[in-house]
């Protein structure tokens, strides 16, 4: 079978580099199940997500940038990290109902589902990306995609080099 122009693939990204202007959070949540068979206890955990990820969305002033899920873990990029507390601790939004629920849950059924968090504050310049052949992933959904050129061609260049100073 030979193939027609209109089915070849496209040219991949060329390589590219994320940037965002002004400090911000990366905020890491997970789950593990550890009694697979005590459904009662861990499915309202999987289900409270989807729910606050609309929330967090459809309002943008919340503070998400954006984040993506793999398996079981979830990686947000937050405005600060005031706004994720805030976000956590707020009676009129979907996490706090969420997490509630969730510590009664775990008081009735100890043992069967855990979670963790990471929270990291992040400096401008302090970070570094590089995504080469790869739709926008991590950092790069969430903030500016630009060529990874100049300075931004070395991991080095890309730590030491400002937004401000490496925009043309």
């Amino acid at each position: 079978m030979t193939r027609s122009a209109t089915t070849a693939p496209q040219p991949l990204p060329p390589r590219l580099t994320a940037e965002l202007d002004g400090p911000f959070a990366v905020f890491l949540i997970g789950a593990r199940v550890n009694q697979p068979w005590n459904l009662p206890a861990w499915l309202p955990v999987f289900r409270a997500m989807p729910r606050m990820l609309r929330e967090l969305h459809a309002q943008p002033e919340l503070g998400l940038l954006g984040g993506q899920t793999h398996g079981t873990t979830l990686i947000q990029y937050w405005r600060s990290a005031e706004h994720l507390h805030a976000y956590a601790h707020a009676r009129d939004h979907a996490h706090l109902p969420a997490w509630r629920a969730f510590n009664q849950a775990a008081r009735r059924h100890p043992g069967a589902v855990g979670i963790w968090h990471e929270t990291y504050l992040i400096q401008p310049g302090a970070y570094e990306t590089v995504y080469v052949d790869m739709p926008p992933f991590g950092l790069g959904r969430a903030g500016t995609l630009v060529p990874a050129t100049g300075r931004r061609q070395s991991a080095q260049g890309r730590l030491n080099a400002q937004p401000s100073e490496v925009r043309t």
